[in-house]
């Protein structure tokens, strides 16, 4: 028996106007699924290139998102290990957790301690494992190196500011504003560089005297990304996680090296969580940082799950702070 719900979908690729509340019925869980009533669900930029069709849906109409935290309502055949009133999150395909009720692969599921909310869980499960993997896989980060990260006030930089300054890291930030500026130092960064007020790159050489950075996270792409190039050392390494300004970058191999001898990554946190060998082991080191307070997770808007469009709405202007969450 299919169940009526609501879900945020589109019809048409474009801009938040595009996105639609409406009602959906939802069938009980295939075998190997679960069904979840959602309690809480994460925004985040994939979710605004699949609204835009950069990376386009399986089909349209369809519904937006990849993660979200609730309750199991209901397990289907062959579910093992889950049943009806276990606390879950998930940051997984298929697309679609802007919905009040949705069902997912059982194999999807992350188990969610008690000390950590539903809230917190949907604003730092897909960010909390992207961290996560950007610092034990993509670019170890060791005591004593210096690390930049751009959008330090944002909801992933600052996990990656917290967490490199908890691995012995200096951790030099950019922000826009001085309110951003006193998140990013709650959070972790040495130093913060206001973007608006001086270049980064003579913000970066000022503070570390000309010798550069050895770690570079950025999400914004083109110029910026170009730019960093410019203030790292020799070997340095810079990791591209998004294209939120200008599109992922084209860079020239004769750009880095050899004399510069630098890296450049641009991982998938999906393909990360698809191959990880222990992901649950994974996920309970972040959600044991969460609920120890070692990692604050801020929450810097929550919008009704009707009002999703006022949530892009806030990501295009970058007028955010933290993650934002959606209650159905």
């Amino acid at each position: 028996m299919t169940t009526s719900v609501h879900a945020v979908r589109i019809h048409a690729y474009g801009g938040p106007e595009q996105m639609r509340y409406e009602p959906v019925d939802v069938p009980p869980p295939a075998a190997g699924e679960v069904q979840i009533r959602q309690q809480a669900v994460g925004v985040n930029y994939l979710d605004t290139y699949h609204r835009r069709g950069v990376f386009p849906l399986p089909a349209l109409p369809g519904a937006l998102g990849v993660e979200g935290a609730g309750e199991l309502v209901a397990v289907g055949e062959g579910v093992h290990g889950w049943a009806p009133g276990d606390r879950v999150s998930y940051a997984a395909r298929p697309i679609g957790s802007y919905a009040t009720l949705r069902n997912l692969p059982a194999a999807s599921l992350l188990r969610l301690p008690a000390q950590v909310s539903f809230e917190q869980a949907a604003a730092v499960t897909l960010q909390g494992l992207t961290a996560h993997m950007l610092l034990t896989k993509v670019a170890p980060v060791a005591a004593g190196q210096t690390v930049l990260v751009h959008a330090a006030a944002g909801g992933l930089g600052s996990l990656l500011c917290q967490w490199a300054h908890r691995l012995g890291a200096r951790v030099i930030g950019t922000v826009g504003s001085p309110a951003k500026a006193a998140l990013a130092r709650q959070r972790g960064c040495d130093e913060v560089i206001l973007y608006n007020d001086e270049p980064f790159t003579d913000g970066v050489r000022r503070l570390t005297g000309g010798a550069g950075v050895d770690v570079v996270f950025e999400g914004l792409g083109g110029a910026v990304f170009q730019q960093s190039l410019t203030v790292m050392k020799p070997f340095g390494h810079i990791v591209n996680l998004g294209q939120v300004a200008e599109g992922l970058p084209q860079v020239a191999l004769a750009d880095l090296g050899p004399a510069r001898s630098l890296t450049v990554s641009v991982p998938g946190v999906f393909a990360y969580i698809a191959t990880h060998p222990h992901l649950a082991a994974a996920a309970d080191e972040l959600f044991g940082l969460v609920a120890s307070g070692a990692l604050a997770v801020h929450v810097g808007g929550r919008y009704p799950l009707s009002e999703a469009r006022a949530a892009h709405e806030a990501l295009r202007a970058r007028s955010t702070t933290g993650s934002l969450v959606l209650i159905p």
